[in-house]
């Protein structure tokens, strides 16, 4: 089941491209989720005021948290394609592993072996989905025979 994605760029330059997707992803949602926060903290009458300052202050930070686990998504996720020489849904769950591993190692060991679990299963769980939706969406695509003209309908046949 190998399914080449040949829109996307070469390796090397996919990790830059992956973390700056991920930075801005994570720059707009969290520009939306301090902004709300930043709002329903503040005084009334200085709510926009507290919601600007606490966007400025917090939202570059989550985006630089998430552009730093898709990078390194990205990069464990072309080490992996190079090593294993395929694409296929392991790379995705690997890359996982090993990103969720290394993010957590300053907290010892035991903990970099749980994150690097709990990442793994969600990548898992992603895969998993995103093959069921293409199978559940692809159901119109599958090949199917013609229809037999009228004065080739089959007979039923009478048994006694």
């Amino acid at each position: 089941m190998s399914h080449a994605d040949h829109t996307r760029d070469p390796c090397p330059w996919v990790v830059l491209s992956d973390f700056g997707g991920a930075f801005a992803m994570g720059a707009v949602g969290g520009a939306i989720w301090h902004g709300i926060k930043g709002a329903r903290n503040s005084p009334r009458g200085e709510r926009f005021i507290g919601a600007v300052s606490t966007i400025k202050a917090r939202a570059p930070v989550t985006g630089g948290n998430f552009g730093v686990w898709g990078g390194m998504f990205s990069t464990f996720d072309c080490a992996i394609k190079g090593w294993r020489q395929k694409e296929d849904a392991w790379n995705a769950i690997l890359s996982g592993f090993m990103t969720g591993g290394c993010l957590a190692l300053r907290s010892g060991p035991k903990s970099a072996l749980g994150s690097a679990v709990a990442c793994g299963v969600l990548l898992g769980v992603f895969e998993g989905v995103g093959v069921l939706l293409s199978r559940v969406f692809n159901e119109g695509a599958r090949p199917q025979l013609p229809q037999l003209p009228e004065n080739m309908t089959p007979q039923p046949t009478h048994s006694a």
